[in-house]
């Protein structure tokens, strides 16, 4: 996919300069003077965009879940060791209580970070509205995939925390850079695009 959205820049580069050489008009080169001004100068302004921003906190999102087991169920034993007694290891049923406690706990920190989105959302003159009062568009709309991408890492890092996937703020940090890591090929694709869609977009105005 990277090396057909390549030739298709490529292509697109030299269509552009025959069709303004034979048209004149309504499309511009990409290999005239403003062109690979264009090109150039407006290469770092053509990536930033929120979807950049979305892509990488959601892939440290990703990471930090995958990392923390939270995904794999059932949970096996040794998962709860810090939440019980050696003397109920062997039995099943610890196990089973173990996690469901965990679960409950997990439960909570979702309703208490639910709660203050909703009490900054909902009251009256809440401050993530807009100065109209309106949800959409506002900070909250702004903010929602940062605000889901930080819930993810939370209950995922709690998560991990408590059945001891991770032993120390390095692991969390280690699960967080392996998320990016795994979304590397989106963040190629993503400047294959954009340069593109932002090409195509001066080509024909």
């Amino acid at each position: 996919m990277a090396v057909t959205l390549l030739l298709a820049l490529v292509a697109l580069v030299l269509v552009s300069w025959l069709l303004s050489a034979t048209q004149g008009e309504g499309v511009r080169s990409l290999l005239s003077s403003e062109g690979i001004r264009f090109f150039f100068g407006g290469f770092t302004n053509m990536l930033l965009k929120p979807l950049l921003v979305w892509l990488l906190l959601l892939s440290m999102a990703w990471g930090c879940l995958r990392h923390s087991g939270l995904l794999m169920t059932p949970p096996k034993e040794s998962e709860f060791d810090a939440l019980g007694d050696a003397s109920r290891r062997s039995s099943s049923f610890g196990v089973i209580g173990r996690g469901f406690r965990v679960r409950i706990f997990l439960l909570v920190i979702l309703v208490v970070y639910v709660g203050v989105v909703l009490l900054l959302t909902v009251t009256p003159q809440a401050v993530l509205l807009s100065a109209t009062g309106q949800l959409w568009p506002s900070p909250f709309s702004h903010a929602l995939v940062p605000m889901i991408a930080f819930g993810i890492i939370l209950l995922s890092t709690a998560y991990g925390i408590l059945s001891r996937r991770f032993l120390s703020v390095a692991d969390v940090c280690q699960s967080l850079i392996q998320g990016i890591v795994s979304a590397a090929p989106l963040l190629l694709l993503y400047i294959l695009v954009m340069q593109l869609v932002g090409a195509l977009r001066f080509v024909f105005g």
